[in-house]
């Protein structure tokens, strides 16, 4: 089985940590690529970067010319494209933030998301709804760090833990690391907190790892089915690129 990750930044090191925790979390036999799109924000850290990160992913993933996959997990925490990408490819599509939140919901009543800066918790608060799991969520709580902030990691696990209470208060009974760059934490956090702690790339390469199993694909009859045929322009006329 091969599982293409995508990164919804440019950052090509953040990249390389997001496919470690999906190696590390794939079972015997799953094979993990990483895929990092060409153009976009160097970071994903609002409406804007988003939007942008959605059509640079979207973009990777329509002209990649890798070896054949059997699913994509799309690793950008709140962000938005996934509904695109089931869409465009044939193969099941898995995003981290519903994925983390509905195996939060089969550990605990309400979970609490601790994320990076504030601006972005109205965004992962719209994903989940969407997703459907919003109910079930007590709090999402930013800790005040930006994405490629996150390098530091006793000062990540520091802002994490302060997050942590405070979405516990809010009576959060699990906690979801709410960026694919916290990757890698949740056993230390959850030993300190006494709470489960889901890390969304890791369980959303279990549950592609699942569907393949299980043989199923997203269904064609309806709001996913493929896009109409017509023409698409991709990218400038003049196929430049433009940057800030």
């Amino acid at each position: 089985m091969r599982i293409v990750v995508t990164n919804c930044n440019t950052t090509q090191g953040m990249t390389e940590e997001i496919v470690r925790g999906a190696r590390a979390a794939a079972g015997p036999g799953t094979t993990v690529l990483g895929l990092t799109p060409a153009w976009g924000p160097e970071s994903a850290e609002g409406w804007l970067d988003s939007y942008l990160s959605a059509a640079a992913v979207m973009d990777a993933l329509r002209g990649y010319e890798g070896p054949a996959y059997d699913a994509v997990v799309m690793a950008g925490f709140g962000e938005h494209g996934r509904e695109g990408v089931r869409e465009l490819v044939d193969v099941p599509v898995v995003d981290i933030t519903e994925a983390a939140a509905h195996l939060a919901c089969l550990l605990g009543r309400r979970y609490g998301v601790v994320t990076t800066l504030e601006r972005s918790c109205g965004q992962i608060e719209d994903s989940l709804e969407l997703a459907g799991v919003g109910r079930n969520c007590a709090a999402v709580i930013g800790t005040g760090l930006g994405v490629l902030e996150l390098e530091d990691a006793e000062r990540t696990e520091a802002a994490f833990l302060t997050a942590a209470e405070r979405a516990r208060d809010a009576g959060a009974e699990v906690l979801v690391l709410g960026c694919a760059g916290m990757t890698g934490l949740q056993q230390a956090v959850s030993e300190k907190l006494g709470v489960p702690v889901v890390d969304g790339v890791g369980a959303a390469v279990r549950l592609a790892e699942s569907l393949v199993g299980l043989g199923l694909r997203t269904s064609r009859a309806g709001g996913y089915a493929r896009p109409l045929p017509k023409r698409r322009a991709w990218g400038r006329p003049d196929g430049g690129a433009q940057g800030d």
